[in-house]
């Protein structure tokens, strides 16, 4: 049978392990420092910097008093053992009591070093001074108000997280915050990872390790780590180039697979000309970004015949934009299927194919 000291160790073990490294069930459940901490901390959205100079210096005090908490637990459990009495306890105990206790003053005390001064002795502060400007503030500050914004990239893998803003990388984990200038680094694909079956998805996939290295004299190198599937999304929020090694072989997602097929199909479609007297290309309104440069002019099937139907709308779309509200309007369960179905205009609802859509020469 096993004994009761034993099962209460495996058991806190699990869940120390649980509440340090929490998997999703813990982040639902809101077991974890940031839910715990909550009204302490603060918005990260709105405060994204001293959001995490609190949150790392709780974290760091917290998970250095776990070990304590065992000590403090097993000698209720176990009362027999007298862990409390340092004259007859076991001495092993007693110096595990010994050790922890050290660690966690040192904790303690570092703690207080670092909210002094308005958290002025913190390392992020120090790295946010390391990173130029009039003070850590001022650099803060700037980066809270492009955190606020909507159209930044977040993506997250286990514990840590990655933002990047207009002009900024940002990568948190449990104890730190990696910051990073857009202007001021170069990113280079290290590594691939292949799963073949995800436990988070069940299914397969890539994972892409990137490494940040800044330019400036004394900039920290840090390393991402990234699904393949959100690669193209994080290359259009970068305003530097992301170099990869010949060998390295980056998996495109569903979506950008699609776009490529649906890309070589219609350039081998008939092109469209505009009359003479149609007004020039407006830019797409999908993305308002790049010039209207396709039109649906029915090709696959003769007169009325089939599900398509003419569609009689002025050039608004962009390949880029018509792909994807095509693939939108799928069956997403089975994307073989796409290739050969068929989807409404998205102005006027007339049903067209890939054989439909036109460059416009």
């Amino acid at each position: 049978m096993v004994s009761v000291e034993l099962g209460f160790t495996l058991g806190y073990i699990l869940v120390c392990l649980c509440f340090v490294a929490p998997p999703s069930e813990f982040r639902a459940a809101g077991i974890t420092v940031q839910n715990i901490l909550a009204g302490w901390l603060g918005s990260e959205d709105l405060h994204f910097i001293h959001y995490h100079v609190k949150r790392t210096a709780a974290t760091a005090l917290i998970h250095a008093a776990l070990p304590l908490g065992y000590y403090a637990g097993l000698s209720i459990i176990s009362p027999q053992l007298q862990l409390w009495d340092f004259s007859i306890a076991p001495k092993p105990a007693v110096v595990y009591f010994a050790v922890f206790s050290a660690i966690f003053c040192g904790v303690v005390v570092m703690n207080y070093i670092w909210s002094r001064k308005g958290w002025e002795g913190h390392p992020i502060a120090k790295r946010l001074k390391s990173l130029g400007g009039n003070s850590w503030r001022a650099t803060a500050s700037a980066i809270n108000v492009e955190f606020r914004r909507v159209d930044k990239f977040s993506s997250g893998i286990g514990g840590t997280r990655l933002y990047i803003t207009d002009s900024w990388i940002l990568k948190t984990g449990p104890y730190n915050v990696d910051i990073a200038h857009q202007a001021n680094v170069h990113l280079r694909v290290v590594k691939t990872e292949d799963h073949v079956i995800s436990h988070e998805t069940g299914t397969s996939v890539q994972y892409l390790r990137i490494a940040v290295e800044q330019l400036s004299a004394g900039g920290k190198t840090f390393t991402i780590r990234l699904n393949s599937t959100e690669y193209g999304d994080l290359k259009n929020k970068l305003s530097a180039p992301i170099h990869a090694a010949r060998d390295v072989v980056i998996r495109q997602s569903l979506s950008d697979m699609f776009l490529e097929a649906f890309r070589e199909q219609v350039s081998q479609n008939p092109h469209y000309s505009l009359p003479e007297d149609a007004p020039p290309a407006e830019p797409c309104i999908g993305c308002m970004q790049t010039q209207s440069n396709v039109k649906l002019v029915k090709h696959c099937e003769d007169g009325d015949e089939g599900e398509c139907v003419q569609c009689y709308c002025r050039p608004m779309w962009c390949l880029e934009c018509m792909g994807k509200w095509f693939s939108s309007r799928q069956d997403q369960a089975h994307p073989e299927r796409w290739l050969a179905g068929k989807s409404p205009c998205p102005t006027c609802r007339a049903k067209f194919c890939m054989l439909d859509v036109c460059f416009i020469a």
